[in-house]
């Protein structure tokens, strides 16, 4: 697995070794102490898979209380990763730093917490499939408006196609969301 640290250096993009032949391919998506060295000492407690069309944004989602950190990837489809610096304390805050994650590339994009995170689906369809370090709690979910200027997320939208759900619709101005320390 290489491992290359982004713009944002906490954000990780993982590219896998494939190997190939006339009967498919093989991958190691996850190997836990080559992890803690490049990314940190981080354990997950749930997986998730989602499922999206052409257009969908889903966006730009953090929990306050309790943090996630997410090791995402696509498995179906292509989509624009985007992990938003939200940590007061960063030389970073505020800054965005993005990948193109598809079936064909097989690269992972590790978000620790602290950022809030989202995808924009580029191909006709997306399977989505994330690692998370903490619980998914409802009531502490927020939502980083996808377009404020304030941050400036260069999303690749096609033909002003964005489909988001109500809450996402809803979601705060980056001056109104809370931080962490």
């Amino acid at each position: 697995m290489e491992y290359k640290k982004l713009e944002i250096a906490d954000v990780v993009l993982l590219t896998p070794k494939v190997f190939g032949d006339e009967r498919g391919f093989f991958m190691e998506t996850f190997r836990e102490s080559e992890f803690v060295e490049h990314c940190g000492d981080y354990r997950f407690v749930q997986d998730n898979h989602s499922s999206s069309g052409k257009g969908i944004l889903r966006g730009l989602h953090y929990q306050h209380k309790q943090p996630q950190g997410k090791l995402v990837r696509v498995t179906r489809g292509e989509v624009f990763d985007v992990a938003v610096d939200m940590r007061k304390s960063s030389p970073t805050f505020g800054q965005w730093v993005g990948a193109f994650l598809s079936e064909s590339n097989k690269q992972m994009l590790w978000v620790p917490p602290g950022f809030a995170h989202g995808f924009y689906v580029t191909s006709q369809m997306a399977e989505f499939q994330y690692k998370c370090t903490d619980y998914y709690a409802p009531g502490d979910e927020y939502s980083l408006r996808w377009n404020d200027p304030a941050v400036a997320v260069q999303w690749p939208v096609q033909d002003g196609d964005v489909k988001l759900s109500d809450k996402d619709a809803k979601g705060l101005a980056f001056a109104d969301c809370p931080y962490f320390d």
